[in-house]
Order: C-alpha cells, then sequence, then structure tokens
C-alpha cells in the first residue's frame, strides 16, 4: 500500500481544514517545497497536492506551487482542486503533475471527464469520490449532490476508472480514524477500483489495517502535521510494504 502524504494549498502557503470548512483554516508551512522535501526525506515517493483555492474559484490557482515541487523533487504527485476544463488539465499536467483527480467535474460534467479518461488514460485520471454520509459531495466540498456513493463509483468503473480517491468528510481532519467500514463496502462492491483511502487516518495502526483490507493508497494529512503519526513511522511503513 502506498503512502501519500497530503499538501493542501490556500495562497500558496500549506494548510489544514476540518471536514473542508475553509473557516478551519490552519497553515502549518508557508513553503510547501519544504514539506516536500521533507516528505522525500524520509523515502516517500507520492504526494497529493490539493488546490484548495482552485477547488473554490472552479480553475487551477496553484500551478506554481505544483511545478515548484515537481521540479525540485522526485515526486509523483497527484494534483487536484478546481480542474473543470481542458485548459486547466493542461496547465497540471505542463506544471508537473503525474495524475490528475476530477472530483466535482465528474458530477456535474461527466462528458468531459470522461473524454480526459479517454485522451489521457485511467493511470492519469483519478476519480475523486468524496461525501458525506454516502451522498458524492462537490464544489471543494461546500455542496452535496444527489448521488449515491457506491453506484457512482461504479458508474464510472464501467468508464475505465481506476483509481479512486474517497474521503468521508465527516472524517477529514477530525484525527478520529478512518471509515473503514466504508471502504470495506466500496472494495466488495466493485472488482477492480485501487481505492485510495483518505481522511480520519490518526495513528499508524490504521494503516496497516488499510492495506490488509486491500486499499491500494492512503493519504496522510493532519495526522503527520499535528504529529500523531511520525515521519519515521511512515519511513519503517514505506520499507516494510
Amino acid at each position: 500500500m502506498r503512502i501519500i502524504p497530503a499538501i493542501d494549498i490556500i495562497n500558496g502557503k500549506c494548510v489544514r481544514l476540518s471536514k473542508g470548512d475553509y473557516t478551519t483554516e490552519k497553515v502549518y508551512n508557508e513553503n510547501p517545497l519544504e514539506v516536500a522535501k521533507m516528505f522525500q526525506d524520509h523515502g516517500v515517493k507520492h504526494l497529493h497536492l490539493v488546490d484548495l483555492d482552485g477547488a473554490k474559484a472552479s480553475h487551477i490557482v496553484n500551478y506554481k506551487v505544483l511545478e515548484t515541487i515537481a521540479s525540485n523533487t522526485d515526486l509523483s504527485i497527484d494534483f487536484g482542486g478546481g480542474l473543470k476544463s481542458n485548459e486547466d488539465l493542461k496547465i497540471a499536467f505542463e506544471s508537473g503533475a503525474n495524475q490528475i483527480t476530477g472530483g466535482s467535474i465528474a458530477v456535474k460534467n461527466p462528458i468531459i471527464f470522461k473524454e480526459w479518461l479517454g485522451k489521457y488514460g485511467s493511470d492519469k485520471i483519478i476519480l475523486g469520490a468524496d461525501a458525506n454520509n454516502e451522498k458524492v459531495a462537490v464544489g471543494g466540498w461546500l455542496e452535496e449532490s444527489d448521488k449515491e456513493l457506491v453506484p457512482f463509483i461504479q458508474g464510472y468503473e464501467k468508464e475505465g476508472v481506476s483509481y479512486v480517491i474517497c474521503t468521508d468528510i465527516s472524517k477529514d481532519g477530525m484525527l478520529q480514524g478512518p471509515s473503514f467500514d466504508l471502504y470495506q463496502k466500496i472494495l466488495n462492491e466493485t472488482n477492480n477500483i485501487k481505492l485510495i483511502a483518505s481522511g480520519g487516518i490518526s495513528t499508524y495502526d490504521e494503516l496497516p489495517r488499510l492495506k490488509e483490507m486491500g486499499c491500494e493508497g492512503t493519504i496522510v494529512g493532519k495526522a503527520i502535521y499535528e504529529h500523531k503519526i511520525s515521519m519515521k513511522q511512515i519511513e519503517q511503513f514505506i520499507l516494510n510494504s
């Protein structure tokens, strides 16, 4: 199982929110590159970079941060937040993203999302399936759609999606543990989805459990920044995986 630390960006700074609420913003570092290099120094190979300004603005904003991290580290970066147009996607890939995550676009404009999937392939396009009460949330989690989470993922699996990042918004940034039952349900009800668990990771012990369940990756954010999981533990997990 891949460990994928998260860097969320607002105004070019590394921040975290709780439950996606922008009023809970906490700045952890003014220099995201510094954070990315620290991850790399501990054996991390993958990074989840989220443009929270972009998610709010509905177009890419912090592509310069992406470019800086991509050109100064060897990290494989998946980038998301506000990607709504072909131009946004072009900028993201040209700025150094290895993969992009499409969430709201997959709900609101499935035609364009399917076009991306056809053009770039399932290794490059990740479905962002973020949910509240098993209903898919969109617009930087500021609104809930009427789409049920599992059927939504199943529908896109039929369209060729391989990678799915699923965040239970009620858990995100709360350090109260991830949604094991929800992830198990998704794994049970899909065939070949590479599920990346996100939201609520709070202790090291949760990582082996997610691996055992069959998650392909786990995004870890606040637990690292609040020192609930040490970088030494992350390093050990990566070495033993």
